[in-house]
């Protein structure tokens, strides 16, 4: 049997509903094999989404119950016009996007041996009302690059507020800049804050 065309789409069922993901998808490329008298494609697309313009169901648009596994779907169309639907495929996973806002660390320059207070606010996007909120309870490593370095390790894992709020304290070293990671969850995508230098003297 040759093809005339296919395609990729994901979708979540909500009742006897189905509805989409994408709303287009771009093929990159395709890699064609044969064996056993079959021909195989391996192919890659990429899925484009409006969260506004969702195919179907929730209203039409994203909301946070949509940050789940979505199954997959493979549509062929015959070349006589006729098509086979594959809906035993592989999932993917839809994040809300999470971020650290105002992240600092004090005082700058501080006095070696001295202690460092670094702060900041762990949030999360909020697809039913279209804004960011505190993140509570999330844990969040406090990150350490020194001057020089161009890689960060993780000084300790820090608990947020009820409110999102970070706030902890190391002794400084030496110089370097401080920043938080937060590595995310199945429903949230990870995120860094920006980074804070701070002078040892």
């Amino acid at each position: 049997m040759s093809l005339d065309d296919w395609w990729v789409k994901a979708y979540r069922t909500n009742g006897p509903t189905k509805y989409l993901l994408a709303i287009s998808t771009t093929r990159w490329s395709c890699r064609t094999s044969s064996a056993g008298g079959y021909t195989f494609r391996d192919c890659d697309e990429t899925m484009t989404i409006d969260p506004d313009g969702m195919p179907g169901g929730n209203g039409n648009h994203l909301v946070n119950s949509d940050a789940a596994a979505w199954k997959t779907l493979g549509t062929g169309i015959k070349e006589n016009g006729g098509y086979d639907t594959d809906l035993l495929s592989a999932t993917v996973r839809l994040q809300r996007a999470s971020r650290i806002q105002n992240a600092d660390a004090s005082p700058e320059p501080v006095a070696k041996g001295k202690q460092i207070t670094v702060t900041g606010t762990v949030q999360r996007a909020n697809w039913s009302r279209h804004r960011y909120d505190n993140y509570a309870d999330r844990l969040v490593n406090l990150q350490f690059k020194p001057a020089g370095s161009s890689s960060y390790s993780t000084v300790k894992t820090v608990t947020a507020s009820s409110t999102g709020y970070l706030k902890t304290t190391v002794t400084s070293s030496q110089d370097g800049t401080w920043r938080w990671r937060y590595s995310g969850n199945t429903t949230t995508g990870a995120s860094n804050s920006a980074g804070d230098y701070v002078d040892v003297t």
